[in-house]
């Protein structure tokens, strides 16, 4: 049996093997989430005074990406801790430096992430001027935006993606890398596969404020409850149902959702 058939077959023990591994590796884990508490510490210390509503002006591309970095290592790390961990079990050379570099390069997929938004922002910015403000289309690209984030969880490549993110013990013995180098690699084809997964939540957490604390969490626990729950199929549907109206209530009635900061426009002088 190949690694590959191995890989899918495990896929069906969902993420149970890994976290067998995180409680033989508990101090593993812990740092893990003790670095992601740092970073949710750090991140709403930052925000502090930010324009948390939706499209928030980026600033400039460093400060960006450093803050982004930061706020994936606080939303990603609670969910990828147990693979980290059954990898480091599984680690032949149990060099301390292989679990390290497997984490940088799943950090370094999510970082490329990072600088693209920050692009494709700045430019739609750029282009767009004010006419993506709240009053004229920004409410409904918002609503748009979360609408595509909640169908998203019904397709197939969100399905694929999922997969692999729930099993870490195929998507190690599928993609398998000895050395420091290998789990490097292997770390950024796993950032990919969970990009595939939450790209659109993201894209959602844009929409509804990248900088708000609460809607950071908010996207944060969906991330981590698809991952790493039981129930996935009805998860699944539930988090597209949620994503669905919450799009239609940004659409139809955006000062009725609770946390979220409604650009207001200024009363215009009298004449």
């Amino acid at each position: 049996m190949t690694l590959e058939d191995r890989g899918d077959r495990a896929a069906d023990d969902g993420p149970r093997p890994a976290q067998v591994a995180a409680r033989a590796r508990l101090g593993l884990v812990v740092a893990l989430l003790l670095i992601a508490a740092v970073a949710w510490w750090w991140s709403v210390e930052q925000m502090r005074g930010m324009d948390a509503g939706p499209w928030t002006a980026l600033g400039g591309l460093a400060g960006f990406v450093l803050l982004w970095v930061v706020m994936m290592a606080a939303m990603m790390f609670p969910s990828v801790a147990p693979t980290v961990a059954l990898y480091t079990t599984m680690t032949r050379t149990r060099t301390p430096l292989a679990p390290a570099a497997f984490t940088a390069g799943y950090l370094l997929t999510w970082t490329a992430a990072g600088v693209a938004a920050w692009v494709v922002g700045s430019a739609v910015g750029r282009v767009a001027g004010d006419s993506l403000a709240w009053d004229g289309a920004g409410r409904v690209v918002a609503g748009g935006a979360i609408l595509v984030a909640g169908i998203y969880e019904l397709t197939p490549l969100k399905n694929v993606c999922l997969t692999r993110c729930r099993s870490p013990l195929g998507f190690l013995l599928g993609s398998w890398r000895d050395g420091p180098a290998g789990g490097l690699g292997m770390g950024v084809t796993l950032g990919a596969w969970c990009l595939g997964c939450c790209w659109a939540l993201m894209l959602a957490l844009f929409a509804l404020g990248v900088m708000s604390a609460l809607w950071m969490a908010f996207i944060a626990v969906l991330i981590a409850v698809e991952k790493i729950a039981p129930w996935r199929s009805l998860l699944t549907y539930g988090t597209a149902a949620l994503l669905v109206a919450l799009g239609v209530v940004v659409l139809l009635a955006p000062t009725a959702v609770p946390g979220l900061t409604v650009p207001v426009m200024q009363d215009m002088p009298m004449m």
